[in-house]
């Protein structure tokens, strides 16, 4: 059995050599020996210079559509913050939970966590081999490569479940190293507390070797020590099994970091305050032609074209005046909206504003991380301690108290509440009510405006496409032709 096993797999790699030397020949007619052609002398990080360009390959994941665009439509439109908006149907699919497996936009998400993986990989394998490097260096950089490693594979693990995790980086494909490399070229998915426990482990790395955050907004732009602390809290309360003794001591971390709240809300998103006191990690958009790009503001604000993203009936009249003003943006249009069709000006998301391409945006920032320590709290019994934590985030946008918890329950729903109001926009809800397993109950009871012409009255109606949602709809399927091209992978349930 084991022979066959090992015949069937050198079967699918002679095939993969086959087909792509087949394609190759009608391009090039030179002698094809590698699928990837190796680096010279074998030697994959040469100096500094390389070894530097590799770190800022790895920084440059946030100029990508992941997390310019896809992130924030998942979190919002695949939740109650927003509509897909815009028209194109494989959103329209998201945001309806109606996705197919040929779906572009799962499969551009997919590769986009696999390319990811690859470009940590490359600092994390060599960079101990660079000889212009100081150790110090080094270190640093495994620190920062591994904490982006952790991020990108808690974005997969979130999104699709069990996901396959690959630790090497493929620098050349040949005859002689296919039967070594054959796992990773074709790797199976992993069990999910497996994949846990790897980012744990890479957050550990973190800790011990990333930068320290320190007041300078340069800081805030790199993946950090603090940013670690955060990424932990979240892991821990996100995991199968929460430990959320794990999650207040790693929020009490970032707490205690040096971090501080801004003292008006709209300064958080004005452009004038980058890099400021409430960032644990942010990413910094520089501009056309900089690592980093923020186009994504072009595709959820302005009137030139239909935009995504477009703010809920339920965010909308949810949020207070400080927020809400801060957090959508009207203005008169002409697009045609089935929700927003009675209206003469039209809203969009306003937290990101900048259009020419130097937009930040958040990863964390202190407010996700002390809404997360109240959660935390609320799992432990400590429901005024909870409150007094919502209470402070509050007490910034000038509201009053939210009334004592009644239950454990009734605490976590205000808290999830308060992530809804000082949160949306940033790409959290849709990971919120996963992790806390309310997706269901929630979006469940999410209406919509429906304008009556003949009575000219419009009245609220249960959402039609998320009345019958189950766990299934919960995870995003394996993209179709991924499975096609790796037969170790498998379809999650319900696809």
């Amino acid at each position: 059995m084991k022979k066959l096993i090992k015949n069937t797999k050198l079967g699918y790699l002679s095939i993969f050599i086959l087909a792509i030397t087949s394609c190759s020949d009608v391009l090039n007619t030179e002698p094809i020996t590698d699928v990837v052609a190796p680096p010279q002398d074998g030697v994959v990080l040469k100096n500094a210079v390389d070894a530097e360009a590799a770190m800022q390959s790895c920084n440059s994941i946030f100029g990508d559509e992941y997390w310019q665009f896809d992130y924030f439509f998942l979190g919002d439109a695949g939740a109650d913050v927003a509509y897909a908006g815009a028209d194109g149907q494989e959103f329209f699919q998201i945001d309806e939970y109606r996705i197919i497996p040929t779906n572009y936009v799962i499969a551009r998400d997919w590769n986009h966590i696999v390319d990811f993986e690859k470009r940590c990989n490359k600092v994390i394998n060599y960079v101990n081999e660079v000889p212009d490097l100081t150790p110090e260096r080094k270190e640093e950089m495994i620190g920062e490569a591994s904490l982006l490693r952790a991020l990108t594979r808690f974005q997969g693990v979130q999104t699709w479940g069990p996901i396959p995790m690959v630790d090497i980086y493929i620098s050349s494909i040949n005859n002689q190293n296919l039967p070594e490399i054959y796992a990773a070229l074709y790797p199976s998915r992993k069990p999910i507390d497996e994949v846990y426990n790897a980012i744990i482990a890479d957050c550990e790395v973190a800790l011990a070797k990333a930068p320290t955050s320190t007041s300078s907004p340069t800081s805030k732009y790199r993946a950090s020590k603090g940013a670690a602390n955060a990424l932990l809290a979240k892991v821990y309360a996100t995991k199968p099994n929460p430990d959320w003794d794990k999650v207040i001591q790693y929020c009490d971390a970032v707490i205690a970091g040096g971090y501080t709240l801004m003292p008006t809300y709209e300064q958080l998103f004005d452009n004038a305050h980058e890099g400021n006191a409430e960032s644990i990690w942010e990413v910094n958009g520089e501009g056309q032609g900089s690592p980093i790009n923020s186009w994504c503001t072009n595709v959820f604000l302005g009137n030139n074209w239909k935009k995504f993203n477009t703010p809920s009936h339920t965010i909308s009249s949810a949020l207070d005046t400080k927020r809400k003003a801060a957090s959508i943006k009207k203005l008169p249009t002409t697009f045609a909206d089935p929700y927003w069709s009675t209206y003469t000006q039209f809203p969009f998301p306003w937290k990101m504003r900048a259009t020419d391409g130097t937009q930040n945006f958040y990863i964390f920032r202190l407010a996700d991380i002390i809404l997360l320590k109240a959660e935390a709290l609320a799992h432990t019994g400590d429901l005024a301690g909870s409150m007094a934590l919502v209470n402070q985030i509050r007490s910034r946008v000038l509201l009053p108290n939210v009334a004592p918890a009644t239950s454990q329950d009734d605490a976590i729903n205000k808290v999830l509440k308060e992530r809804f109001l000082e949160l949306a926009f940033e790409g959290q809800r849709w990971f919120d009510l996963k992790r806390e397993g309310k997706t269901i109950e929630i979006l469940s009871q999410q209406t919509h405006p429906v304008y009556n012409p003949t009575t000219q009255t419009t009245a609220e109606v249960l959402m039609p496409y998320i009345s019958n949602l189950t766990n299934d709809d919960l995870v995003w399927p394996i993209p179709q032709g991924v499975l096609d091209n790796n037969p170790n992978l498998t379809q999650n349930s319900g696809y």
